[in-house]
């Protein structure tokens, strides 16, 4: 069941990324905090720079309209939304660095090594990714301790070792190594899809729904990362630098391996809608409360950039 009464789609992504963007400039402040001595002005400067640069904020939202489904706090969302884009632009800052990806531009603008320099770089990612954390268990994030302890949990496991670190590492070890099928779904499931899993999963948790919706919108967020990196790595074969914002054809340039440069861009596109299809019918349950999730799917699946 459609809701017609809905906005377009485009327009309830900006106006949660105008959400997301002014609890990141609260947060992104000089303004030393409780326990703080003093926020370096250049290093602000820089973690401001990798973030505050526009991007659909994608991560956040999924947080925000999970919780949504649910009825959690919308002020407690965004917290955790903002927790979590923290981590991701802190992962981007270090993957444009040269040692990584070598990449000079982000989202049309100089990567941050570029504007300020690699030592700067490797700091604002650092300082990015403890921030995450901090923003989550603050008493200004209004949750019981439990949801806590299971918000930090998740997302540790998400973004480290066994999720986009690890998956971080598979990928660089992907340009000599050439995994077949099965390793390149693994390292794109740790790499890309373990944040937007956790995103779906997060806003279940922090609304304290039940564990069979718990494990209902993780599975939809694992569908979507799939679709996500899918469409990336598709992209990354048919547009241009112009297009995407940053440089078009690095993977293929690299030798990185991706399901689309193995089979092509129908099998690519094939396997994007079925993924879309997937994800819908994970959503089923909730009928027409879940149809912003639904144009998610789709969105991510034909996304330009």
């Amino acid at each position: 069941m459609q809701n017609t009464k809905m906005p377009p789609f485009e327009t309830i992504l900006q106006n949660r990324a105008t959400m997301i963007e002014a609890v990141l400039r609260e947060i992104l402040s000089t303004h030393p905090q409780d326990g703080e001595i003093a926020r370096p002005d250049r290093l602000v400067e820089a973690m401001r720079h990798g973030v505050l640069n526009g991007g659909k904020r994608l991560r956040p939202f999924l947080v925000l309209e999970s919780a949504a489904l649910f009825s959690g706090d919308e002020s407690a969302s965004l917290r955790v939304a903002a927790a979590l884009e923290c981590i991701h632009c802190y992962s981007l800052i270090h993957d444009d660095l040269p040692a990584m990806d070598d990449d000079d531009l982000r989202r049309g603008r100089p990567t941050v090594h570029k504007a300020f320099d690699d030592a700067t770089a490797i700091l604002a990612g650092d300082a990015l990714l403890t921030l995450a954390f901090d923003i989550i268990v603050s008493p200004e994030t209004e949750l019981a301790l439990d949801a806590k302890v299971a918000l930090v949990s998740g997302l540790a496991r998400a973004s480290g070792l066994g999720g986009m670190v690890g998956g971080q590492m598979f990928d660089m070890a992907a340009e000599k190594a050439h995994p077949g099928e099965e390793g390149i779904i693994r390292l794109q499931a740790m790499k890309t899809g373990a944040l937007i899993r956790f995103a779906c999963e997060a806003g279940a948790i922090l609304a304290d729904a039940s564990d069979e919706d718990r494990t209902r919108m993780t599975e939809y967020g694992a569908a979507i990362g799939l679709a996500f990196q899918l469409a990336d790595d598709l992209l990354d074969l048919t547009a241009d630098t112009a297009t995407l914002g940053k440089t078009a054809g690095k993977d293929v340039a690299a030798g990185k391996a991706t399901l689309a440069a193995m089979h092509g861009p129908d099998w690519t596109r094939q396997q994007l809608n079925g993924l879309v299809a997937q994800a819908k019918d994970l959503l089923t349950p909730f009928d027409e409360r879940a149809d912003v999730l639904r144009q998610t799917a789709d969105f991510i699946a034909n996304r330009r950039n």
